[in-house]
């Protein structure tokens, strides 16, 4: 009895040195419980916290009746495999770094010695499936919508604005005259709340037909912000969502959202010849790799457009002199 008194004790002594010590009293912290401490102290956006409520309801299927220290990696990785029958990989992934997230919390504030999430367990990144409609769809979704909230469909697929975005922009955030959009603030329950980063306020430049068309707009539905109810009034997202669902039935576009109308502008770009720089200024992305990693597929495969290059350094060079002495066919050293 006493050597294993002794070897607890010396256990203990040594967790307490590493760091990783759990007191008894707490060791007995239940996943439910500490998602509730841990979602009270969440700092961010509404919709960001909503986002978070959706993840740990499903967590919490799995692992809230549990203590902290009762999940296993093999438990975790025996999760997510199941999670394949109900959720895309993207999804899987999204939850398992939510559920590292929490975790991680609950070492920094002692609860748990180590979080048995890991890269050697974690699922695949999985890449979120994106519809792009056409030109002509974004058309007949225009068509399809109730003629004062029009300007929705035309802010998201011309100007790159998301739907709490769009529905916030007001009157002076617009430069009819520059034609430049000055985005500045999305809608949010309790009122208009800034943009979450410097980037997405970036302005953006819009043309002589998008500006006409907006100011058009503004002179028959006059309202505080440029999408109304017809009646002078701003709406929230949830009417435009409302109208791209009913849109999408009757076009037979299941995959069609809002967000699908900056993944149109963002292909428009592309296959006019921006280049990865442009493209992340107008879609506003915090980097050009973000701006990559969802659009990167869509840049052709520029191989035949280096071979030319190359070669024509070389042919020329050759042409140059009929008689090129071994070695000469290299690049000129910079000045």
């Amino acid at each position: 009895m006493k050597a294993e008194a002794e070897a607890w004790r010396s256990q203990q002594m040594a967790d307490i040195a590493k760091g990783s010590y759990v007191a008894p009293k707490d060791a007995v912290m239940t996943f439910d419980a500490w998602a509730d401490r841990w979602l009270a102290a969440y700092n961010g956006r509404e919709s960001t916290v909503r986002q978070a409520k959706v993840h740990l309801k499903v967590l919490r299927e799995e692992f809230g009746l549990l203590t902290l220290a009762e999940i296993k990696p093999s438990m975790v990785k025996t999760w997510t495999v199941k999670l394949k029958d109900h959720y895309r990989p993207s999804t899987i992934y999204a939850l398992y770094r939510r559920l590292s997230h929490v975790l991680d919390d609950a070492v920094y504030d002692g609860y748990l010695a180590r979080n048995p999430c890991s890269r050697r367990i974690a699922p695949p990144t999985g890449r979120a499936e994106q519809f792009c409609p056409t030109t002509e769809e974004v058309w007949q979704l225009y068509d399809a919508f109730p003629e004062h909230l029009r300007l929705a469909v035309l802010l998201g697929a011309f100007a790159g604005l998301r739907v709490a975005e769009a529905v916030a922009l007001r009157i002076e955030d617009v430069d009819f005259v520059r034609g430049v959009v000055f985005p500045k603030q999305q809608w949010a329950q309790n009122g208009p709340i800034e943009l979450k980063t410097k980037g997405n306020s970036a302005p953006i430049p819009i043309p002589r037909e998008l500006t006409l068309m907006l100011s058009a707009s503004v002179q028959q539905f006059p309202g505080p912000t440029l999408v109304t109810d017809g009646k002078g009034k701003s709406v929230g997202p949830w009417v435009v969502e409302r109208e791209v669902r009913a849109a999408r039935g009757a076009m037979k576009l299941d995959g069609l959202h809002f967000h699908c109308l900056r993944h149109h502008l963002a292909t428009l770009l592309i296959n006019d010849g921006c280049d990865v720089k442009t493209v992340q200024n107008r879609m506003r992305h915090g980097s050009a790799k973000t701006t990559l990693d969802v659009y990167g597929h869509m840049w052709e495969d520029k191989d035949e457009t280096t071979r030319a290059a190359i070669g024509g350094a070389i042919a020329a060079r050759a042409a140059s002199s009929s008689d090129v002495p071994a070695g000469a066919l290299r690049a000129k050293r910079p000045v």
